[in-house]
């Protein structure tokens, strides 16, 4: 019955579109409108149904689909089509990606451009630029608090650069990664200065009260995200006269999404981007959009309802673009976001796996796996056609979030074991050689996050200092170590700009006011052009780790057990220090890739027989795929040196 109400709602809407839409080929238009109008119009009811002006925002919707839709490419069209074909496309194992600010790497998006043969050489074809929308100079969080959805900051360059760019990546077979961010804006936007200026339906948009009673109420259950900075979760605006929502940044307001206003404009960002040639979309600060008293504010319901909404409309427009859900939340929560009650993605298809980064690093302070196998088995599955992005370090900070009973399980104290781990990333426990620093320092509860690029933290810049070749060699086999998991896990990989030449931490942040307060400034340095050069120069600490990781790409493309199927085992083997999987193709079953990773400093054995039936790796002559060589042997023990990890199938 709702489905036939739902059926002649929609009827209705087309009839009531604009002539000058209705002129239009909408033929695609009306058979995805028609495939997801049920789904469209049940979300839409739930969020807003109880609104008198709900029948009104509806029609605004469609009319602003049917216009994003006009103004699609043809060529975008035909590789919605392709895509649509093909749905999985995007959980093969040729997909390596690569995270980067466009002026810190290349200058502006001309440059990045001219700089794509570079990443061709190593293997990357997705890049994730990072935000490139105009900011206000000196409040722009990294270039998150946006001013202008639809504008290029014009220090990288103007939009026409953008749509050259999605256009050139195309032509290499490469996806290109913008980002839009959805919980804020920037307080010098349009809204917000319209807002200020006392205009109500600009207020509208914000979370914006007269006094403190309404924001006393939520800080009683919101936590800090930037309690050093930017502590408490509202800001006095003296022009105003109103106190709003500033969850991240006092210049960063938050939008209302229990606006139906909100959720068109934003929707109609998403759709520009896509336009633009954007294959994916990153969806910055998910987790935040949906406010409820009482609550954290945090992964509530309606935001998961924002974003099936989201999904639904642009299936509509673009199907062929992917959203990639920014939420750095607890392992239990995560996977929530490819979508609850479902077997299929129908929020976002990519989620950063932050837990397994975490891990990764408490794995290189303890020199054991423990933590890491059990908080893997923690994390729950994803859902078909979702994948994770698997990756060493990003632009933002570490953060230790493990479940406390994983950690009790492994005999660590909570308390006690993360502030082992600030200290030891921090250089400050005796013997470490990691050189990050502390980030987002809570003084009222001891809790800290790290910073510092993946090099330095690995121990890599201490070794160069100290002029131990032994201790250079031991980082580089760390750093590959740590990224020949991310590559082999099953997802997409994504490295961090410059940690292909084992870039180091960068302290000229300090000298510019504007980031001196924001230690992640440390690894996100320029990039060293002639640095890179080296990468050339054989037995450079440039050429070892770009050559390694190179060989570890091209061999995970050629390999279909490592795409992202499901097809992942954890392994239970005898060595705490070990973490091992097993990859199998699902394509063919015989065909297995057994993935052993040593955390320790010392070599560590895997008993083959703890193997069981799986593969033949109990009784045949693995070798590692990386070197080509059979593995040494100790009867029925792998000998796997230290810090290195293997890649092991049957001949």
């Amino acid at each position: 019955m709702y489905e036939q109400v739902s059926h002649a709602l929609l009827n209705d809407i087309l009839d009531e579109l604009k002539p000058e839409i209705r002129r239009q080929d909408l033929r695609h238009f009306y058979t995805r409108l028609g495939a997801n109008f049920y789904a469209i119009h049940s979300l839409f009811q739930q969020l807003y149904g109880h609104r008198e002006d709900a029948g009104e925002q509806l029609l605004a919707l469609v009319e602003r689909l049917a216009l994003a839709y006009i103004d699609r490419p043809a060529e975008l069209e035909r590789v919605d089509m392709a895509r649509e074909e093909d749905h999985e496309w995007f959980l093969s194992p040729e997909w390596v990606g690569m995270a980067l600010y466009c002026d810190a790497f290349a200058g502006n998006l001309k440059g990045l451009q001219e700089r794509l043969d570079y990443l061709a050489e190593l293997g990357v074809n997705l890049v994730h630029v990072m935000p490139i929308l105009r900011c206000p100079p000196g409040a722009s969080d990294g270039g998150y608090a946006v001013s202008d959805f639809r504008d290029v900051d014009p220090r990288v360059g103007r939009l026409e650069d953008v749509r050259d760019l999605a256009a050139a990546m195309r032509a290499r077979g490469m996806l290109l990664t913008l980002d839009v961010v959805l919980n804020h804006t920037s307080d010098q936007h349009e809204w917000a200065r319209r807002a200020k200026a006392g205009e109500q339906a600009f207020q509208d948009l914000y979370h914006v009260f007269p006094d403190r009673e309404v924001p006393d109420a939520y800080e009683a259950t919101m936590p800090e995200v930037f309690p050093e900075t930017a502590p408490g979760n509202f800001t006095w605006d003296a022009e105003m006269q109103r106190w709003v929502m500033t969850v991240f940044n006092r210049y960063q307001w938050d939008l209302d999404y229990a606006n139906p206003a909100v959720f068109i404009e934003m929707m109609d960002v998403v759709l520009f981007w896509a336009n633009q040639g954007a294959d994916v979309l990153r969806l910055d600060a998910v987790a935040f959009l949906w406010k409820k008293l009482g609550t954290t504010c945090q992964n509530q319901r309606e935001a998961h309802l924002l974003l099936q909404l989201l999904k639904d409309c642009c299936q509509v427009v673009a199907p062929g673009v992917l959203f990639i859900a920014e939420a750095i939340v607890a392992p239990g929560e995560i996977t929530r976001y490819f979508g609850e009650d479902a077997i299929v993605a129908k929020e976002c298809e990519i989620a950063y796996n932050a837990t397994l980064m975490a891990l990764l690093w408490d794995g290189v302070a303890t020199r054991n796996a423990r933590l890491l196998n059990r908080g893997l088995r923690s994390l729950p599955d994803k859902l078909d056609r979702a994948t994770w992005l698997n990756y060493v370090r990003c632009h933002d900070d570490i953060g230790f979030g493990f479940d406390d009973e994983d950690i009790r399980a492994c005999g660590y104290e909570p308390g006690a074991h993360r502030r082992f781990l600030v200290q030891w990333f921090t250089g400050r426990f005796d013997g470490s050689p990691s050189r990050g620093l502390p980030f987002g320092a809570n003084p009222r509860t001891g809790d800290a996050r790290i910073s510092g690029a993946l090099a330095s933290l690995a121990g890599l810049e201490a070794a160069l200092e100290a002029g131990d070749d032994a201790a250079v060699d031991d980082a580089v086999r760390l750093i590959l170590m740590l990224h020949g998991v991310a590559l082999s896990f099953g997802g997409i990989p994504l490295l961090y700009a410059g940690d292909e030449i084992g870039t180091l931490n960068d302290a000229s942040f300090l000298s510019d006011a504007s980031k001196a307060d924001d230690s992640r400034w440390t690894h996100r340095p320029r990039m060293d052009w002639e640095r890179a050069e080296r990468r050339r120069e054989h037995g450079t600490v440039e050429q070892r780790i770009w050559d390694g990781l190179r060989h570890m790409i091209e061999a995970r493309k050629a390999l279909p057990a490592l795409g992202d199927f499901n097809n992942r085992e954890l392994l239970d083997v005898g060595d705490e220090h070990l973490l091992a999987y097993l990859r199998t193709n699902p394509g063919r079953s015989s065909e297995v890739v057994l993935v052993v990773a040593n955390f320790d400093a010392s070599p560590a054995r895997l008993d083959l027989r703890d193997l069981g039936n799986r593969g033949t790796f109990s009784y045949g002559r693995p070798r590692d795929v990386l070197t080509h060589a059979e593995p040494e042997r100790e009867g029925e023990h792998l000998l796997v040196p230290p810090h290195q990890v293997l890649w092991l199938a049957e001949r």
